[in-house]
């Protein structure tokens, strides 16, 4: 036997989610405003129900714990930490049941990072009947959002803290709050009005890649979109640095025209256009950093499908983006 804790129990520290649907089948941690979601786009729904760079944070003396959830047949791994080390990565495809034990008998902080695809409905946890349970202490760390595609979500990486952005995160001692969404990075005005409600120290912006590959916007319209989507956050959001950052290197992508006349190196020029307009208009919290300054064409071999970077790929990504970082990380 042990202690049946609820997904909602108020001790359990959940990091990384914007909102939560609590229903009697259990807890989803949501990337957008659930009650909100049918005004997004359904595509982008199905992505911000995976919960990317979310985590459950607790402390316990239990040397062992149980999770409850759906089964789901396509589903990234879980990590979970213990004081700030790696304990165990659990498969989580097709299981409605994990177990991770041999935890010391102290009062431990346990993270839980979820997966970064597939979606993640939480029954329930069990601990041991003796042990304690308490919330984590409230760190205050700085927080960050980053806004992104499937780059930025994740899926090719090996388990959910070895995504860049959980790397960056860990690395900058950053409360993160990922909205990589893959292949639905079109600069939703939705998703603006979502970052500009959210707390936010630095917000991160990768832009372009689904753009170019949907052909969703043109000359026309993608320097107007990123205008207004900055615009948007920028309401309540007013000082917080906020960097933009071109396509990473893509091969086959660089200087062929899509559908509506666009090439990534079109597009690196657009955004970096954009950043300088609104400089000139007196924003001085706003940087653009060129996605081949963090990953370019010496690391081609990093790209199984000459579009996603493998493991090592996001490694070096969260090496070079911590990097552009760090001048806007210095707050008073």
């Amino acid at each position: 036997m042990g202690q049946n804790i609820s997904p909602d129990d108020v001790r359990l520290r959940w990091r990384g989610t914007v909102s939560k649907e609590i229903t009697n089948e259990g807890l989803i941690p949501w990337r957008i405003p659930y009650s909100q979601k049918d005004l997004f786009a359904w595509e982008l729904v199905e992505r911000a129900a995976m919960p990317a760079g979310v985590c459950i944070e607790f402390v316990s003396n239990t040397s062992y714990f149980e999770i409850f959830c759906d089964p789901v047949a396509e589903r990234s791994p879980i990590d979970v930490f213990c004081n700030g080390v790696l304990h165990s990565t659990i498969e989580t495809a097709n299981l409605d049941f994990l177990r991770l034990e041999n935890f010391a008998p102290s009062n431990n902080i346990l993270q839980i990072w979820l997966p970064q695809h597939g979606e993640f409905r939480i029954k329930g946890l069990v601990i041991d009947d003796k042990s304690i349970l308490a919330k984590s202490e409230d760190l205050k760390n700085r927080k960050w959002i980053t806004y992104g595609s499937s780059i930025t979500q994740c899926r090719h990486a090996d388990s959910p803290s070895q995504t860049w952005p959980a790397l960056v995160a860990r690395k900058n001692n950053l409360d993160l709050t990922c909205m990589g969404y893959g292949g639905q990075c079109h600069l939703d005005p939705m998703i603006a009005r979502t970052i500009r409600d959210l707390p936010a120290d630095i917000i991160s912006l990768c832009l372009g890649i689904n753009i170019y590959g949907a052909s969703s916007l043109n000359q026309r319209t993608f320097q107007p979109g990123i205008l207004g989507f900055i615009q948007i956050l920028r309401e309540k959001h007013v000082n917080t640095p906020v960097i933009v950052m071109s396509p990473i290197y893509s091969p086959g992508r660089e200087e062929t025209l899509n559908e509506v006349d666009m090439t990534l190196q079109i597009m690196r020029s657009e955004i970096e256009n954009s950043v300088d307009i609104l400089k000139g208009l007196g924003d001085v919290n706003i940087h653009y950093v060129d996605g081949l300054d963090i990953f370019d064409k010496q690391y081609e071999y990093l790209l199984p499908d000459n579009l996603h970077p493998n493991n090592e790929g996001y490694s070096i990504m969260a090496s070079n983006i911590s990097e552009s970082l760090a001048p806007h990380l210095c707050f008073e």
